[in-house]
């Protein structure tokens, strides 16, 4: 049923940034191996965040390939702690979030991360089953599990206190409500990114407090996004979405910086383990190659060959050969009167900018054009009756066809 232990180890080494500790895991799939019983891994989800990317769907294909190994993924999608707000990483407390939007965002996140997991092989579990059943006397009786001077060797919570900063009781509380998460799915192992390795470390040492075998802790490297610095992250525009249109996709791996193309193959691919150091040379001797191989190799990911394909032959015909493609979205502006509209509120309108100020800056950066001119004036009005049709375009991907019929 199992593959040999080693090899199960080899394929978990992957990409991972620390194993705690690795002999327990292996004393944990011999067991495993000998019963017949699958391992317990546990992701839990954050609800806050419902829009996937790359940089999470690191910490995702490694629950894949546990998968793959025959043991049971769980997704724990934190309703409750959503309420409390997760500390993780940050330098001043998160909003919480309401039970209904916790849910709302819970259904997003397992319907994306479905794309990388088997479906039929995921158990979704909803922390507030157990959480929101605690009485004050179980809180208390958790509580007592952990210490304060424990606690304080948080980073973030080491920083805000010496920097007088105000830390809500109910913040220590996040881990521990995490670590009884562990404690009720009976976890073996607990994966998270590097920013997640207190939470996951108090879940070891509630597990033994509460007579259970702990848990080991694995954690996975946080992908930098395609500034090349930051982590990838939706609120700084730097991430590829794996909802996002084949096309889009495949533009926005091809401008990750070169020194990142074997980490993205490493951490964010399906590339076979055994294809790994030639990929590695490949992306040290001939980038430019590599990084194609590498967008079409996520594309293919999650949207198939023949999307793949089609988007490589689109970036070819729309930036390297700068024509406009064949097929591009159709847009008519709506105007409260008259045929004229300003261009930035045109690029807003056809959903090609997301503000009129994004617009205003890409046409100073000489990065819009109309039927292949460039447009340098931000302040255009267009008479879309006499000139419409045209097209519109936005940076080096973002295409619209803009039609006016007039009114009726």
């Amino acid at each position: 049923m199992f593959l040999p232990v080693e090899e199960q180890l080899a394929h978990i080494r992957r990409g991972v940034e620390e194993i705690v500790p690795e002999e327990e895991l292996a004393d944990k799939l011999i067991a495993s191996a000998k019963t017949g019983k699958p391992l317990v891994v546990k992701l839990g989800c954050d609800p806050s965040r419902p829009d996937l990317h790359l940089g999470h769907a690191v910490v995702l294909r490694k629950l894949r390939q546990f998968q793959d190994l025959g043991h049971q993924a769980i997704l724990i999608v934190g309703d409750f702690t959503g309420m409390i707000g997760d500390p993780s990483g940050r330098s001043k407390t998160r909003p919480p979030l309401t039970l209904e939007e916790t849910r709302i965002n819970g259904e997003s996140y397992f319907k994306q991360a479905t794309k990388i997991l088997d479906p039929d092989k995921t158990r979704i579990v909803y922390n507030s089953e157990w959480l929101d059943a605690m009485s004050f006397r179980d809180v208390i009786k958790l509580a007592g599990k952990y210490t304060v001077a424990r606690m304080l060797e948080r980073d973030e919570f080491e920083a805000r206190y010496k920097r007088g900063e105000p830390i809500g009781v109910h913040e220590f509380l996040y881990p521990l409500a995490q670590a009884q998460d562990s404690v009720a799915i009976e976890a073996d192992v607990e994966l998270g990114g590097t920013d997640q390795k207190f939470n996951l470390l108090v879940g070891r040492t509630i597990q033994q407090a509460s007579g259970m075998a702990p848990q080991v802790c694995i954690t996975l490297p946080i992908l930098e996004g395609l500034d090349g610095v930051e982590k990838m992250s939706k609120s700084l525009d730097n991430y590829v979405g794996i909802d996002e249109a084949p096309e889009q996709m495949y533009g926005k791996v091809l401008s990750i910086q070169d020194r990142l193309i074997y980490r993205y193959f490493e951490l964010a691919s399906d590339a076979p383990t055994e294809d790994l150091p030639r990929l590695k040379t490949f992306a040290h001797e001939n980038p430019r190659d590599a990084k194609h191989d590498l967008a079409l190799t996520i594309v293919r990911m999650y949207h198939g060959e023949e999307a793949a394909r089609a988007a490589r032959a689109h970036f070819q015909q729309t930036v390297i050969d700068k024509k406009a493609p064949d097929e591009m979205p159709e847009f008519q502006p709506t105007l409260p009167e008259g045929n004229h509209i300003g261009l930035l509120a045109l690029m807003t309108q056809a959903g090609l900018t997301k503000s009129n100020g994004e617009a205003r800056r890409m046409v100073q950066q000489s990065a819009v054009s109309i039927d292949g001119e460039k447009i340098s004036d931000f302040r255009l009005d267009i008479d879309l009756s006499a000139r419409a049709p045209f097209v519109l375009k936005v940076g080096k991907r973002r295409f619209a066809r803009i039609v006016w019929e007039g009114e009726d």
